[in-house]
């Protein structure tokens, strides 16, 4: 099963870290959120990534083609310009960087990965949330029911401290309680091929139109994830996530660090 991660987007509530990249080459540690999201994915065994670019998506490319050399060892011949690297440490990806427009919206960006996907399902994730969410069984949940989308709901971290009142008396009061929230859309989908015949093109956005018709027609599942997720959206948000690895307490950091 392939994964696709949409990274063409202008992250302009990121504007201080955005202006010279796209939101996803936005460091969390010393890596961009795009390396930990394919990190997860790989530590599931997903290794064939598809990546749609648009916003300084050269940006990207260059990252990607520096990390495969920069790992290695390198020979280079400057007479023939030929360049072999050899040796060192590199994760076993497969990547393909599609090229889909500056202002193309997510559902348009989906639709022209048709033709790299092609009849199989594939999971699509956003490049700006982090999770612990078990892939497994979301893979499972989806095979379970057979429509055409499954979509990962998660609630989201509160931003203001909880308070429940009895008159003017506060009788409760909990920082951040995640559980209060409502359910969200967590950015994670499973989707079977069809969902491109639900997609118009790049004007279409896939949280209007396309979900809310696979809503309408009871052809859009939602799995519940309730433990950690969280986006990164504001300067805040990359803050809170640097401090979860700075302080080795990643709960998306399965692997070794």
């Amino acid at each position: 099963m392939k994964v696709a991660i949409l990274a063409g987007g202008l992250g302009t509530r990121l504007a201080e870290e955005t202006e010279t990249k796209p939101k996803p080459m936005v460091e969390i540690g010393d890596k961009p959120i795009l390396w930990h999201i394919m990190k997860y994915f790989y530590h599931y065994g997903f290794d064939d990534f598809i990546i749609a670019l648009g916003y300084k998506g050269d940006v990207i490319k260059k990252y990607m083609m520096d990390y495969c050399y920069l790992k290695a060892n390198l020979n280079i011949n400057f007479k023939s310009g030929e360049l072999i690297s050899h040796g060192g440490f590199r994760p076993d990806w497969k990547i393909e960087l599609i090229d889909t427009g500056m202002n193309t919206l997510t559902g348009g960006r989906i639709k022209k990965l048709a033709p790299y996907i092609g009849e199989s399902n594939f999971i699509m994730s956003y490049g700006d949330s982090l999770s612990d969410i078990n892939l497994d069984a979301l893979i499972e949940f989806h095979k379970s029911h057979g429509k055409i989308a499954t979509m990962v709901a998660v609630r989201p971290p509160a931003r203001f401290g909880h308070i429940e009142m009895d008159g003017n008396n506060v009788i409760e009061f909990s920082e951040k309680p995640q559980s209060k929230e409502g359910w969200i859309n967590g950015g994670i989908f499973i989707f079977e091929s069809a969902i491109f015949d639900y997609i118009r093109g790049d004007d279409t956005q896939l949280e209007k139109e396309p979900l809310q018709l696979l809503a309408k027609e009871g052809q859009l599942m939602a799995y519940y994830h309730d433990s950690f997720w969280q986006c990164m959206d504001t300067l805040r948000d990359k803050r809170l996530l640097n401090s979860f690895w700075e302080t080795a307490c990643a709960p998306w950091a399965i692997w070794e660090q």
